[in-house]
């Protein structure tokens, strides 16, 4: 696991109201799971299929703390940090993914 790049990312639905922030090495396959429903549970349930924002880690660990600090934040400041770098809330396309 080393070698490998680690993904914090945001999803939401299209009409913004659920928001869902997860880890992943694999981040296109991972929105496809999200967008195809491919799992049971919340992202499914709400129809999380919204990729707004993404961070990139070369360490599991610093992904891992990232994304818990993410998930006690206020809604307020996960939409102040979407917004700092997708202000229009666009859908990012996997094709601008690096990784």
């Amino acid at each position: 696991m080393r070698n490998n790049v680690f993904f914090v990312y945001i999803m939401t639905s299209y009409n913004g109201n659920a928001m869902y922030i997860g880890i992943t090495n694999d981040l296109a396959r991972r929105v496809a799971e999200h967008k195809s429903d491919a799992k049971e549970g919340f992202t499914k349930r709400y129809r999380i299929h919204k990729l707004v924002y993404y961070e990139e880690y070369d360490d599991v660990y610093a992904a891992i703390a990232r994304e818990k600090q993410l998930k006690n934040w206020s809604r307020a400041k996960k939409n102040q940090l979407v917004e700092t770098v997708n202000p229009e809330w666009e859908e990012i396309s996997l094709t601008e993914i690096g990784g």
